[in-house]
Order: structure tokens, then C-alpha cells, then sequence
């Protein structure tokens, strides 16, 4: 697996597309999804050489008018399972 990086203040009209562009002068891309409405995606690249690469010459660049932020991403959360809640429930019933 490759290195996911964040890409911060993002243009709303920047596309994956240009993003990918940007970043393949750098290396390999692996994945690129922008979060459409809040402004940051992510890229993810073959290598971490690749993606150390673009982060120290991408970082502050400016596209589409704004100056981009690039950073390693912070690990996915892991997702619990199920939902919880509800009443107490042991060998005497419901607790209500």
C-alpha cells in the first residue's frame, strides 16, 4: 500500500483530475478523492519516496488560486461495531 497524503485548502472547483495531474510530476498516483463541499482531499501515492516528494515540493504551492496545504494523513479511525444503547439488560429483565 502507498502513502496517503491530506490535501488542505482546496479550491471547491479544483477536480481530481487536476490534483492528479499535480501530483503525478511526483510519482505514481495511486487514488485521489477530493470531499466534495468542505475544501481538502486526499492523494494517495505508490511510494512513500513518491509521496515524501510531493509533499516537500507541492506544500504551500498555489492551484486554482489557493495555496494548498499538503501533510501526511493521520490513520482512518477504526469503525466499532454496532450501535449500543438501550436499557440494561441482565438475568432480572429491563432495568426500567
Amino acid at each position: 500500500m502507498g502513502k496517503r497524503l491530506y490535501v488542505g485548502n482546496l479550491n471547491y472547483t479544483t477536480t481530481e483530475d487536476v490534483l492528479a495531474d499535480l501530483f503525478a510530476e511526483h510519482g505514481t498516483v495511486v487514488d485521489t478523492t477530493i470531499i466534495e463541499g468542505k475544501g481538502f482531499g486526499f492523494i494517495e501515492m505508490e511510494t512513500d519516496e513518491q509521496a515524501a516528494a510531493a509533499k516537500e515540493n507541492l506544500n504551500e504551492a498555489v492551484v486554482d488560486g489557493r495555496s494548498i496545504r499538503v501533510d501526511e494523513a493521520r490513520p482512518r479511525p477504526e469503525r466499532g461495531g454496532g450501535g449500543g444503547g438501550g436499557g440494561r439488560w441482565d438475568d432480572r429483565g429491563p432495568r426500567w
